[in-house]
């Protein structure tokens, strides 16, 4: 660690424009990794690269760095995978080629997530460039399969470092959380995600002879009114009422004449705090047990709900904030899932990052003001961190 490497890795600019141009989509890594282990290798940090793989899957590169040794150890989580492009062509900038016009740069990856990695390595060199002494550890756990199936990465980078008996006191995930300006939400905590496949049986016959038949169209819009009435619930002092959406509908029938013998449906249940997926599906079920009709019903959850109190860490997120942005976040457990919801069962995680509205868009850019706010909020935290308050 040296004075010039950190003052001049205390701009996020350059290094998320290097992230960017390595074209990193799900699974290649493309040498973005590369690029961070440099920057962090110039900063201090003890790097692992951890590439994982099972039968039927790609492998995975991940990388591991920690300052220090000492705890309490924050961890900064992210990823370097992005999304495809789509067709290049209705991009009015090169998707990887980190250009920048009117103040923003473009390329995917610039929201979610690459920015915020940036400006986490650039918040943490300010900090470092101005001395020290250093109390505590930083690490970052960065994986390449966060967009993809998230088998081979952060979940066992948590179980290799739970076998080298290494502990996470805290982390901050860098997905993007605000809406529509930077300081408007943090995320303490998530919904948890059920996945169901429900079929629905009949007889088939000639839709002149109902009588002869048994729809079973018409038991699975029975079935699908009964799983989402009455609602789920009320929701709870963190979270909104779970809420069921049914997907899609399958018949499957290329004729008009004719009754079919089975109905497929597809539905998702984004639950809060109130379930667990075990809990969820034994309620689901006895919804459509009490129908009466004959039904096959296939379900798996990628994620539980989890919920992160106001505490020191959100405390400290929120002070910064408020110190760069004027005003505290909305502490919100709203949005999809993401890797926190590996690391919850090994310390507190909040999540923190950019404006959400162009991620995973045509065009994805992040303002570089927003960038700098972003990493001023990082370096508040990881300052009062290192100073051991």
């Amino acid at each position: 660690m040296t004075g010039p490497d950190a003052a001049a890795l205390g701009d996020p600019v350059p290094l998320l424009a290097d992230l960017i141009r390595r074209p990193s989509v799900t699974p290649t890594d493309a040498g973005a990794l590369d690029v961070l282990q440099d920057a962090l290798s110039r900063l201090g940090f003890v790097c692992h690269r951890l590439p994982f793989s099972e039968p039927g899957t790609p492998e995975v590169d991940n990388l591991y760095a920690r300052f220090g040794t000492d705890g309490p150890n924050l961890c900064f989580a992210g990823h370097t995978d992005v999304v495809p492009v789509g067709d290049p062509a209705d991009w009015t900038h090169d998707p990887f080629g980190a250009e920048i016009a009117d103040d923003r740069m473009y390329g995917r990856g610039a929201v979610d997530m690459k920015g915020a990695i940036a400006a986490f390595v650039a918040g943490f060199a300010r900090v470092v460039a101005e001395g020290g002494p250093f109390k505590g550890s930083v690490s970052f756990l960065i994986t390449g399969d966060e967009e993809g199936p998230a088998v081979n990465g952060t979940i066992k980078v948590l179980h290799w470092l739970a076998e080298r008996g290494e502990r996470l006191d805290a982390c901050i995930v860098g997905e993007p959380t605000n809406p529509a300006e930077m300081g408007e939400m943090i995320k303490i905590g998530r919904r948890g995600s059920y996945n169901g496949r429900l079929k629905a049986f009949g007889v088939q016959g000639h839709v002149a002879y109902p009588d002869q038949a048994d729809n079973p169209v018409h038991r699975m819009i029975r079935l699908l009114d009964a799983l989402v009435s009455p609602p789920l619930d009320q929701g709870t002092e963190h979270f909104q009422p779970s809420g069921l959406q049914v997907t899609t509908v399958d018949v499957g029938n290329p004729t008009t004449n004719l009754i079919p013998a089975t109905v497929s449906a597809g539905f998702n249940v984004r639950f809060n705090d109130l379930w667990s997926g075990r809990s969820l599906d034994e309620a689901l079920r006895r919804r459509l047990d009490a129908c009466g009709s004959r039904y096959e019903l296939t379900a798996s959850v990628s994620g539980e709900s989890f919920l992160t109190a106001p505490g020191p860490l959100s405390d400290a997120l929120v002070s910064a904030i408020e110190r760069v942005c004027g005003a505290p976040p909305e502490l919100s457990t709203s949005g999809g899932t993401s890797d926190a919801r590996f690391i919850k069962d090994h310390c507190p995680v909040i999540e923190c990052g950019l404006v959400n509205e162009m991620a995973h868009k045509v065009d994805e850019n992040v303002r570089l003001d927003d960038l700098d706010r972003l990493t001023q909020i990082y370096a508040l935290v990881l300052r009062d961190h290192l100073a051991g308050r």
